[in-house]
């Protein structure tokens, strides 16, 4: 196990004042300021996915970091003033660039779209990570970890970031989070966690990490079509709802978390289909919309109706053809039918998949979820 040895000087200008203060004090003045910080740290070719540095403001944990770690060590570029996020990735490919956005939790296509000083703090803290992933490779140090969004936040940015590097969704095969925040550990899940506060090392491993994600219990209402207004700005389509739509609102420790309505299909009073399913921002990236569309086409089902969704979100139609809830029922290419004109289909964006599915209880293996619906 590597251990850093680390020391970090500058040099101390003298003055009146600082004199003032060696006499005041009996302090000795040197011509050059100096903290040794030492620490034991995991190898980085060690079989391990998520680390952790924790500590006071002051208690060395950059310093460390970046000499056990050098140039994995994230480094903060400025974003453009005037163009879209989207945009700010470089020749990376489009669906590489919103794979990752979508991992971190930032999936709203309309907030893409816009600049990045126009969003919240909770959402351009996900974009900073999201380029960090793309930009660091296989190792990614990430310094000041949740330090200005709000604990909410933080606690399923954490969720979202853990659930993207164990599962294979980012390029990132390690990640180490350095903050003075101890309740991100639980939520991060992390292997091993360097509390400098202290000095010690815990380690776990990944069959048994050292800490376990608390459960994410949703509360499930429904609820009047006044939630939306709520949800709109962060939905892909249209912000108007169906007046005739059976909506449904997601709480989380009293948060409004996601939404979901349901309408009758013309023609066919048997079935109904998914008009809008919108998760907040500052809720995305822990499947907590998944949850809710399987919660909600439950209760549709056990009433006797049939359910279908036609989506384009790729990162929906993902969960939807894993799921072994869902059956696909057809996919198109937009823009692409027979009478499209050809460069209108051209302009499109890549001629996007839209999928449909159908909500199938009893396929095989089925599984119900994470929600608690409440009357």
């Amino acid at each position: 196990m590597p251990a850093v040895d680390t020391v970090v000087e500058c040099e101390v200008a003298p003055s009146f004042r600082v004199r003032q203060i060696e006499g005041m004090f009996d302090v000795p003045v040197a011509q050059r300021a100096a903290r040794r910080f030492v620490a034991e740290v995991p190898d980085a070719r060690e079989n391990w996915r998520i680390g952790a540095i924790v500590g006071p403001s002051g208690s060395g944990k950059s310093t460390v970091a970046r000499a056990a770690f050098g140039p994995a060590l994230a480094v903060r570029q400025p974003w453009p003033k005037k163009r879209a996020v989207i945009d700010a990735f470089g020749e990376l490919p489009i669906k590489t660039i919103t794979r990752t956005l979508t991992a971190v939790g930032f999936s709203s296509p309309p907030a893409w779209l816009r600049p990045y000083r126009t969003l919240s703090n909770g959402e351009r803290f996900r974009c900073d990570l999201a380029r960090a992933l793309l930009a660091g490779g296989g190792r990614v140090v990430f310094d000041e970890f949740t330090s200005v969004v709000d604990r909410t936040v933080a606690q399923i940015a954490s969720a979202a970031v853990a659930k993207a590097v164990r599962g294979g969704h980012v390029a990132c095969r390690q990640f180490v989070a350095i903050s003075c925040h101890y309740d991100i550990l639980d939520w991060l899940g992390p292997d091993w966690v360097l509390d400098m506060a202290s000095g010690r090392l815990a380690r776990g491993s990944l069959q048994r990490p050292l800490f376990r994600r608390p459960a994410i219990e949703l509360e499930l209402f429904r609820c009047g079509r006044q939630a939306w207004p709520l949800f709109a700005p962060h939905h892909y389509l249209s912000g108007e709802l169906h007046t005739a739509a059976q909506c449904y609102l997601a709480t989380w420790q009293g948060r409004p978390a996601a939404f979901a309505a349901l309408l009758h299909s013309v023609g066919h009073r048997s079935w109904l289909r998914v008009s809008r399913l919108v998760t907040r921002p500052d809720f995305q990236g822990v499947g907590i919309g998944s949850a809710v569309l399987d919660a909600v086409c439950r209760l549709a089902s056990e009433s006797g109706k049939r359910v279908a969704i036609t989506t384009g979100h790729p990162a929906m139609i993902r969960h939807l053809t894993a799921s072994p809830l869902w059956r696909r029922r057809r996919i198109r290419r937009a823009g692409a039918g027979k009478n499209t004109h050809r460069a209108y289909a051209a302009s499109q964006a890549a001629a996007r998949a839209v999928a449909s599915f159908e909500y199938d209880p009893d396929r095989k293996n089925a599984r119900t979820g994470m929600v608690g619906q409440h009357a």
